[in-house]
């Protein structure tokens, strides 16, 4: 089990690695590391991110197969499922590190802006579904970019999961995991943690 603090850090590194064009071979797998995690899973993080195509999450951490567990839905919304397979991560599989990743541009958080704004009302419920688990995020929020917006969001998202779930706030509050955000610049390449900020 690896802690937070480290697990951090290897992403740091691994995007550091992406943005400069220098991927390691982690990110190829033989027949022997298909053998090994045939025989169990231990991810040192857990990832909530956006389902859009231009965000490869392993490929910008540089990280292989095993290496994170990874959950992709439109917007990085934490609804139920989503904070369902974070707690499987981390009480079942042993993860200590929690990123909600949010991307540069992203349609989702762009959709909800303006259905917010009344300059665009969806049609379909399940679309609605998530641009109504963004909207909290926004309405305070008046008039801003959708850079401002998208931090908003990833915001909330991590707030959900500490708070949204008895499991994860438990670990949290004992110390046992760490929840951050991030964005995706999908221009750089660049990952930034919110903390960091």
């Amino acid at each position: 089990m690896i802690p937070a603090s480290e697990a951090l850090e290897r992403l740091r590194d691994g995007n550091r690695r992406f943005v400069g064009g220098k991927l390691t071979s982690a990110t190829s797998v033989n027949q022997a590391k298909r053998l090994e995690l045939a025989a169990g899973q231990q991810p040192f993080a857990a990832i909530v991110a956006c389902s859009d195509s231009r965000v490869p999450v392993e490929l910008l951490f540089d990280q292989g197969p095993g290496d994170l567990f990874v959950i992709r839905v439109a917007g990085n919304i934490a609804a139920p499922s989503q904070i369902g397979s974070v707690e499987y991560a981390a009480a079942h599989l042993g993860t200590r590190l929690v990123v909600v990743l949010g991307h540069s541009n992203c349609g989702a958080v762009d959709a909800a802006m303006q259905e917010v704004a009344k300059r665009q009302s969806l049609q379909s419920p399940n679309l609605r579904a998530i641009v109504d688990r963004i909207r909290p995020a926004l309405e305070p929020l008046g008039d801003v970019t959708l850079h401002d917006a998208v931090i908003a969001n990833v915001r909330r998202s991590v707030d959900r999961l500490k708070r949204g779930s008895q499991v994860l706030e438990r670990m949290t509050e004992a110390g046992e995991l760490k929840v951050v955000g991030a964005e995706y610049s999908i221009e750089s390449g660049e990952v930034t943690f919110l903390d960091d900020q």
